[in-house]
């Protein structure tokens, strides 16, 4: 590893190039989508998808939506199958050896995502040194190459003919050399399987190190935390990190966790930033300190398309005819051959010059059982301002609804408190208060207990959540609870877990 004093700023100075070909895009974004959207037509027009959807005639926008029909993963799938058989040219040029095996919830059935080379480089790679560069940018006395990160991420399998696994793991073992310096734990540690086993590995290959950052699904990096911190006999992770500076988060909203890493991370300079990387591209970043939006990454061999959720009606949108404070179905076109793929999330603009998103939830992940149309931004948003009101910590929740049978129907959360508030009627009176004055549609159904009685909240035992994802195999990574879910399925498991 180098080590010279001069280290530091030689790495931020390489990363800052980035800056500029960000300010290129933010100065030309329609130009540059435009670009992006006949560069994939033309790189496509000679694989099966092309040559069956007729891209050699495809000229614009317009004849696009006309001709080639949107998916979600099911309709996709058939293909993909195809590039997993071995086959070539059938969605991108060439063959496909990588696939993101998508695990965003705790769902038996897994996505198989394509990773082709162009969308590790051009896309999640690049959204990792924009980021950097970015922080840089609004940081400009940073020292986190002084030091190094840890990267929490998931597994991944070798087959005969591909690999497949979580996108964490993935790009772990296709980094490119200077990342790998600057990083922990060990690349054959980062991708076990066994939870229990990588994290008593992470914490005894970190615990004595220098580290700067971190970067990881906030539920699972606050076992991480915790772990270390007992194992150090300490009170805070900055009594054995002090020049810990920087926490990257996404996937997940970071609200309800903020006070918890708050309290194990006792530093004035510690910054947090989200990131929109999924599975099926590197979407968005925040761009600037201390707001909840996110710069909508356009130069990264996506093509962006939206549709207006209270319209289904409507057409199909680009870039140029989005609106500021309505909620967009978010579809996209990608240099792995996910063309007109609908990927589920819901995103609003905060602003068109330039274009920043927030993320309000997933067209699947919310619940619309009696037409309270509630999103996981809206249960994130007032759970979080419920905790603060009562001084409580949250770990892990879950909704559902419960059916009419008798009287009106209401919601169920499942809650595990890492701090109970003093008064759980108190703090579920404030939820529902919250719940109401971010959520109109809530708030109507709520009206005189009609349709939606007032919350029925249950308190999960400590470990209760990690055990209903181990019981489902899915610890560590990128695995997630599901917040939001018309179906009894996962509250009741975890109830039944519970007495």
């Amino acid at each position: 590893m180098i080590n010279f004093p001069f280290k530091n700023s030689i790495l931020s100075s390489l990363i800052k190039v980035r800056i500029n070909n960000l300010e290129k895009m933010i100065e030309n974004p329609i130009i540059t989508q435009d670009k992006i959207f006949h560069k994939l037509i033309q790189t496509a027009k000679d694989t099966k998808f092309g040559i069956e959807h007729s891209f050699d005639k495809i000229k614009d926008y317009n004849d696009y939506k006309e001709i080639v029909p949107d998916r979600k993963y099911e309709e996709l799938f058939p293909y993909i199958n195809e590039i997993r058989k071995g086959k070539k040219n059938i969605l991108w040029p060439n063959s496909i050896k990588l696939f993101a095996k998508s695990s965003g919830t705790t769902n038996a059935k897994s996505k198989y995502i394509p990773l082709s080379y162009e969308t590790l480089n051009e896309c999640h790679f690049k959204g990792g040194k924009d980021m950097l560069a970015i922080y840089l940018k609004n940081n400009p006395d940073s020292k986190i190459f002084n030091g190094k990160g840890i990267i929490l991420g998931g597994s991944k399998e070798i087959n005969t003919k591909y690999i497949e696994g979580d996108l964490s793991a993935i790009l772990l073992e296709n980094f490119p050399f200077w990342v790998n310096t600057h990083r922990l734990p060990d690349i054959k540690t980062a991708t076990m399987k066994n939870w229990n086993e990588k994290l008593e590995k992470i914490t005894n290959q970190s615990i004595n190190q220098n580290i700067t950052n971190l970067s990881g699904v906030p539920s699972w990096m606050l076992i991480l935390l915790k772990n270390i911190i007992k194992k150090a006999g300490v009170k805070k992770i900055t009594d054995i990190w002090p020049n810990l500076e920087l926490y990257i988060h996404g996937g997940v909203n970071f609200s309800p966790y903020k006070n918890q890493f708050n309290s194990l991370i006792s530093s004035k300079d510690m910054n947090y930033l989200e990131t929109y990387n999924a599975s099926e591209g590197f979407f968005a970043l925040q761009d600037r300190k201390d707001t909840g939006d996110m710069l909508l990454l356009l130069e990264y061999g996506i093509f962006y398309e939206f549709r207006n959720i209270k319209e289904l009606n409507e057409d199909y949108i680009s870039l140029k005819d989005v609106k500021t404070e309505i909620d967009y179905e978010i579809i996209i076109s990608t240099n792995s051959g996910l063309w007109r793929y609908r990927i589920g999330d819901i995103v609003r603009f905060t602003s068109t010059n330039p274009y920043r998103i927030i993320i309000k939830g997933r067209t699947k992940n919310c619940i619309n059982t009696f037409g309270e149309e509630l999103m996981v931004h809206n249960t994130d948003q007032a759970i979080s301002i419920a905790c603060k009101k009562t001084n409580c910590k949250i770990v892990e929740y879950t909704v559902a609804p419960i059916f009419f049978e008798e009287t009106s129907g209401a919601h169920e959360w499942a809650i595990e408190f890492n701090k109970l508030p003093e008064e759980i009627d108190m703090f579920n009176q404030i939820l529902d208060e919250e719940l109401k004055k971010i959520n109109s549609d809530y708030e109507a159904k709520r009206l005189g207990d009609l349709i939606l009685r007032k919350p029925k909240i249950n308190i999960i035992k400590n470990g209760i959540f990690f055990y209903w994802l181990k019981t489902k195999n899915k610890l560590g990574g990128q695995n997630k609870i599901v917040r939001l879910s018309e179906k009894r399925k996962f509250i009741d498991e975890l109830k039944q877990l519970n007495i």
